[in-house]
């Protein structure tokens, strides 16, 4: 069984420019999720914005 953080999610909308297809928006979600404390990244390449939801107080 998984164990669960006691620490709290939280999200984060930020602006990435100059994308200009799919692949430039799973690069940018991998890059987002390699960062210890993130738990999930969703590019948006029509609105040009990410959210990251992370673990508050994570530090890499």
């Amino acid at each position: 069984m998984a164990q669960k953080s006691s620490r709290k999610k939280e999200k984060v909308r930020i602006h990435v420019g100059d994308m200009t297809g799919a692949s430039c928006v799973a690069r940018v979600e991998q890059a987002l999720a390699g960062v210890s404390g993130v738990v999930s990244a969703n590019v948006n390449l029509a609105s040009e914005k990410a959210t990251v939801e992370y673990l508050a107080g994570e530090k890499k």
